[in-house]
């Protein structure tokens, strides 16, 4: 990755050609293969902005919306299972038998959950520390 990249310059430039793309088909009266030209061209504006933003994020060794996304989904199915966990022991209580290995687990399990938390917090504190950045 060049760190010669001045984004100023590429926006500049996309606002020149984009600028001149509209110049020339509003003076064509705005024909539909004009407008799916520059429908287009923003398409792919769109998806290379998306792309060099998750490059950046991986570089920088910070979470996308992506990353986060899945984090939470696993941190759901983890406590989905700790509530499946609870529910049979409540029943193996019920019965009277003694479940050593079973608490083991569920204390296992917890703890688990708490780094989970923990991390996820982390992760939002330094999202909010680089948006608070960014917005400077």
């Amino acid at each position: 990755m060049s760190t010669n990249f001045n984004v100023f310059e590429a926006w500049k430039d996309l606002y020149n050609q984009t600028s001149n793309l509209y110049d020339e088909k509003i003076m064509e009266s705005f024909p539909s293969q004009g407008i799916g030209q520059i429908l287009d061209m923003n398409l792919q504006f769109k998806k290379w902005i998306d792309e060099t933003t998750e490059k950046y994020l991986e570089l920088a060794n910070v979470p996308s919306r992506k990353d986060l996304a899945n984090l939470s989904s696993q941190i759901v199915i983890v406590d989905a299972k700790v509530d499946g966990l609870e529910e049979l022991l409540e029943d193996k209580l019920d019965g009277n038998q003694p479940p050593v290995s079973f608490k083991k687990e569920l204390a296992d399990l917890k703890g688990e959950m708490k780094s989970l938390d923990k991390k996820l917090n982390q992760i939002l504190s330094l999202l909010k520390a680089t948006e608070t950045k960014s917005a400077e």
